[in-house]
């Protein structure tokens, strides 16, 4: 057993010394912009070595001593490898706990190698890898608070597993958070998984931390992933960990990113149309990877409003030169004769925000929001499956939000604040142009004006504003759009799979609300003694819930009005339906229209004129 011993570590001496590790990349993709966010540097022995793969050369290492050396050549092999490919984005790099107290760590020797690779502190991300229990935390954290003043960002591996548990989270407080992939595998089929990532989502808003989803190897869970809202992904699905990765996504994962689904957006943009980075590009011609610094100088002497100049090589962009940045370096004596025939690498940002063309505006105010500075001023680079599009503005999206704010405003209902009328009408059209599936449901109050006017108009709103807070949460405010026509009619249009489940849980939940405004007496009797619209005495019922449902597939409406139509109708069949019956919750109705698509003019028509009366 110590010959074997003996061997391995002998092997393990031989690779480290003789630089036989080998990096792969494992892309990150940014669901946010639809773009590739960076890579995770993994590391691989020689081929057909006893020790080529992971396990069996950290175990070695471990059993031999050697942690610390092998973690140390794994950082600069997969540094030099990263520099060498011109990869761009982020790069993470795996760092257990304690090497990062070590003095070659911190003894300014990973600098040097940045500062020789051209790579900028702020492209690497430390990582921390759950292998190891943390026994000096206050030294950590000192370490951590080192490297981010260097500009180095931090994450967390494998949130569920190891050391990496809420603990270390609200201590650390890294830039992101890795999803261990026990909870992302089959999490489209596992409620139980579902609300455990939903639960880890709701944590990294608070905490300001983008989440990272490993293990996506299903375009089931890819697709539940990227509709649930979290920021990155990461998975065999979305690539595969190899030497010299490519830097565009396979077919299958841009038709997955393409997949017909419209995120929530309450801010509406005229026409139904939401604006995108393609709507704000300006396609700027690039330069070259080799492009020296002087043509570089030239083409911003020429052009007195051109800001930034992108850098692209084969289609694919690489960098963003900043004109001011530029202008001042060369203002300095002799900088024009010492780096004019040098390539404009040399000053260029290597990790600019690149982004794809169908992000919307809102996704990219909130990568803007949570990005360095210098994005805003610089602006964003604009992709189309990958190949360079143009150059879009912080100040032409500040223009469009702000636009937007304004707009969204304008037509918001003035009791809660929801969208009315105008951007209900907007939402749907972008769902019909957009062919996406979805479910029109439309909530009506019955026995609202009897209680409106024998308690009075407050203890009205009451009933009203307690509707709307629960018409919002009983949505999924990332695909559900929940809006308010007016007095007591809510409209909300569904993409969530579970809408049934939803209404019924409203309804349950608006029974419960009523109880709470309720005093003991009117509890006790389910009602109140009231004058009809007759002018006579009699008890009125409490009020209660009809929703009328109906669900439209591509092509089977072709405006808001016939969306409207039809769902005015079902609301009508569920009012009939409490009428007639007392067995739901409390006497709340729901309606499915479950009728064949396809509606003749005629009939839509006759729909059209009953729900105007």
């Amino acid at each position: 057993m110590s010959v074997l011993m003996d061997n391995e570590t002998a092997e393990l001496q031989r690779i480290i010394t003789e630089g036989l590790l080998t990096p792969v990349f494992q892309p990150i993709l940014d669901f946010r912009i639809r773009a590739l966010l960076g890579y995770e540097a993994l590391i691989r022995g020689p081929e057909g070595s006893p020790l080529q793969f992971p396990d069996q050369l950290f175990g070695v290492a471990r059993r031999a001593g050697l942690s610390l050396e092998l973690e140390h050549a794994c950082r600069e092999a997969s540094l030099r490898a990263f520099a060498g490919q011109r990869l761009t984005g982020r790069l993470f790099l795996n760092v257990t706990p304690g090497c990062l107290l070590t003095p070659q760590m911190m003894n300014g020797h990973t600098r040097d190698l940045l500062n020789e690779l051209g790579i900028a502190a702020n492209r690497v991300v430390i990582e921390l890898t759950e292998n190891q229990q943390i026994t000096d935390l206050p030294g950590i954290q000192e370490a951590l608070q080192h490297y981010r003043g260097r500009g180095f960002q931090i994450a967390i591996d494998d949130l569920g597993e190891g050391f990496a548990n809420l603990r270390m989270w609200s201590e650390v407080r890294p830039e992101f958070v890795k999803i261990d992939k026990h909870f992302v595998h089959g999490i489209a089929d596992d409620r139980i998984k579902f609300h455990f990532v939903r639960a880890m989502q709701d944590l990294a808003e608070i905490c300001n931390a983008l989440l990272v989803a490993e293990g996506i190897e299903r375009v089931e869970d890819f697709n539940c992933i990227r509709d649930m809202g979290i920021a990155c992904g990461q998975g065999y699905f979305i690539g595969r960990p190899v030497a010299r990765p490519s830097r565009r996504f396979a077919s299958t994962v841009l038709a997955a990113l393409n997949r017909q689904h419209i995120s929530l957006s309450p801010l509406s943009a005229g026409q139904g149309r939401v604006p995108t980075a393609k709507t704000l590009l300006k396609p700027i011609p690039s330069v070259p990877h080799d492009a020296t610094n002087s043509l570089v100088i030239d083409r911003f002497e020429a052009d007195p409003d051109l800001d930034v100049l992108p850098v692209v090589h084969e289609g694919v962009p690489i960098g963003l030169i900043n004109r001011h940045s530029m202008i001042d370096r060369f203002a300095r004596p002799f900088h024009r004769e010492l780096f004019g025939r040098k390539s404009c690498e040399l000053f260029m940002d290597h990790a600019p925000l690149i982004v794809d063309e169908n992000a919307t505006v809102q996704e990219l105010a909130l990568m803007l929001a949570l990005a360095p500075k210098r994005y805003l001023a610089d602006g964003f680079i604009v992709t189309g499956n990958g190949v360079y599009q143009g150059i879009g503005s912080g100040h032409d999206l500040i223009a469009t939000i702000t636009e937007m704010q304004i707009s969204a405003a304008r037509y918001a209902n003035p009791l809660t604040q929801l969208p009315g009328n105008v951007p209900i009408n907007e939402h749907i059209d972008h769902m019909l142009n957009s062919r996406c599936t979805f479910v029109a449901a439309y909530i009506d109050i019955d026995n609202f004006k009897p209680y409106n006017d024998t308690f009075g108009y407050r203890r009205g709103d009451d009933v009203i504003h307690a509707l709307s807070r629960l018409c919002c949460e009983m949505a999924d405010q990332r695909q559900d759009f929940v809006g308010h026509i007016g007095g007591d009619d809510f409209f909300v249009i569904f993409q969530s799979s579970d809408w049934e489940t939803r209404c019924w849980e409203l309804c349950s939940l608006f029974a419960d609300a009523m109880n709470g405004l309720l005093n003991a007496e009117e509890r006790a009797h389910g009602g109140y003694m009231a004058e009809n619209r007759r002018g006579e005495l009699g008890f009125q019922p409490l009020p209660t819930l009809s929703i009328g449902a109906v669900r439209v597939g591509p092509g089977e409406c072709e405006s808001h009005r016939e969306v409207a139509a039809v769902a005015s109708e079902a609301k009508k069949q569920a009012k009939k339906k409490s009428k007639n019956q007392a067995s739901e919750p409390l006497g709340s109705s729901l309606f499915i229209d479950r009728r064949r698509p396809g509606i003749s003019p005629v009939e839509m028509e006759a729909l059209h004129a009953r729900a105007l009366n």
